[in-house]
């Protein structure tokens, strides 16, 4: 990864997109609606299979890059049910001793850390920086911490990371079109659930309501990232495949100098109407694979 890439991404031409929360508690005060404590899943539950099967690949394209639309064939697959937690990545640390790329100097910065998302303001436009410090035990920097957040998905973690935890479990990480069709879950409509982002003002997933990135109305329950589980799963019982945390995927977009880019997928919790509007299956975005930050996590397949 080189100097200028960084650079790029932080003035705002973004590769990325990112934040932190609490816990399985929403931040949201009507506890009735989607999001809610009680929703959740339990605890990241076994992978689940995905039949063989075709379908549409970018249908509904908003970006250019998410087209043509094409009739892609599947073959039979399992994926995690949910995205990969900072419980089951402690796991995989305690047991192999592995550090991460956020753990060790970021080339173009000279130390340890990774990029957090923070609110702009009037004093310093930005909203991505470079944290000394952050990693996966701290997604948020040095201050910040995993007490009470076990079940949230683990962020801070770069490509390399993703395919180390991957090996560890002997699963993989999914190609795009794995993992497209596993969101889409069959769906003709323009989101998963259908042609409604909110329908009946009920949120679907883990988005930003409000005009980016300034205004957040948290009217999903959630300022930042939510555990898992906590909105509703998709027709093949997948959680958590659209908004959240972008996920990793293994298929290659371009090779940038000695930095490799890849495709991740689903959007994040930092999606809004006004900016980002990447809360599809057919959404796309390119990453470089090195650069860790607090919205960014993964989940695993196996054949």
């Amino acid at each position: 990864m080189t100097e200028q890439s960084h650079k790029t991404l932080l003035l705002g031409g973004a590769l990325v997109l990112g934040l932190m929360t609490s816990g399985c508690e929403p931040n949201g005060k009507d506890m009735d609606k989607i999001g809610a404590a009680e929703d959740c899943a339990p605890a990241p539950t076994a992978a689940i299979g995905v039949p063989s099967g075709t379908f549409i690949m970018g249908a509904h394209p908003a970006y250019a890059e998410e087209g043509p639309s094409r009739k892609v064939t599947m073959v039979a697959f399992d994926i995690d049910a949910t995205e990969v937690t900072n419980a089951a990545f402690a796991r995989f640390v305690e047991a192999t001793g592995y550090v991460t790329d956020a753990e060790r100097a970021q080339p173009g910065f000279g130390e340890a850390g990774g990029v957090v998302f923070r609110m702009p303001n009037l004093n310093n436009p930005s909203w991505w920086h470079f944290v000394a410090g952050a990693s996966w035990r701290h997604p948020d920097g040095p201050k910040s911490s995993l007490e009470g957040r076990m079940s949230e998905p683990v962020v801070q973690v770069s490509y390399r990371d993703a395919q180390a935890y991957a090996a560890w479990a002997n699963r993989r990480l999914p190609s795009e079109a794995e993992w497209e069709y596993a969101a889409n879950a069959g769906a003709e409509t323009i989101y998963v659930w259908g042609d409604e982002r909110a329908p009946d003002g009920a949120e679907m997933a883990n988005t930003w309501q409000g005009s980016f990135p300034i205004q957040n109305t948290e009217a999903d329950g959630y300022a930042k990232r939510a555990p898992v589980g906590c909105f509703p799963a998709n027709e093949f019982g997948l959680y958590d495949m659209i908004g959240n945390v972008w996920e990793w995927t293994d298929s290659k977009v371009s090779q940038n100098g000695t930095e490799a880019v890849y495709t991740i997928k689903g959007g994040s919790f930092l999606c809004a109407p006004n900016y980002c509007r990447r809360y599809r299956a057919a959404a796309r975005q390119a990453q470089e694979a090195g650069l860790p930050t607090s919205h960014i996590g993964f989940r695993t397949v196996s054949n």
